[in-house]
């Protein structure tokens, strides 16, 4: 009997455990001046709950480097393709919001992660907390969008943790 009731414990403690699906604008963050690591992001997500989903969104400029990397790191990479302005490529918002879109209607996922500093996401974090998902916005300086902070219910702050590794 009491080897029943652990096993029921384990059960009900991993039940508990929130799946997240994390979804990762490149271009916003990826960048050079960030010194940033995807591994960074997927840990300090780590005491929310399992991401059970991970995608970074890269636009059709991405180096196949960084796009080996990205999958390297567990995370499976997304490259759209859009017009370009400047010679440069329009934002991958599209496909970003359009995954987590799916995901606020997936049964299975309990948070929704937004790495980005990009306002634009505001409607996409309006939309989970109607359907009763959480949400956290992981994001830096600077740019990091003071309105997807108010709305999120968790804001992580890479920079603070990039200074925290640095100093170490």
């Amino acid at each position: 009997m009491l080897f029943l009731g652990f096993i029921k414990k384990i059960f009900c403690v991993s039940s508990d455990r929130k799946n997240i699906a994390l979804f990762v604008d490149g271009p916003n963050l990826l960048r050079k001046e960030f010194d940033m690591n995807l591994d960074d992001i997927k840990e300090s997500l780590s005491k929310y709950g399992s991401v059970r989903e991970a995608k970074v969104f890269l636009n059709q400029f991405a180096p196949d480097k960084l796009i080996e990397a990205v999958a390297n790191q567990g995370f499976e990479p997304v490259v759209g393709v859009g017009e370009t302005k400047n010679d440069q490529m329009s934002d991958v918002d599209v496909y970003v919001a359009t995954a987590a879109v799916n995901a606020i209607y997936n049964k299975h996922i309990d948070i929704i992660a937004l790495a980005t500093r990009d306002a634009d996401f505001l409607p996409v974090f309006q939309l989970a907390k109607i359907k009763g998902k959480k949400t956290i916005v992981v994001g830096l300086e600077p740019g990091f969008s003071k309105a997807l902070q108010h709305i999120a219910d968790i804001v992580v702050d890479l920079g603070k943790i990039i200074k925290s590794q640095h100093k170490g």
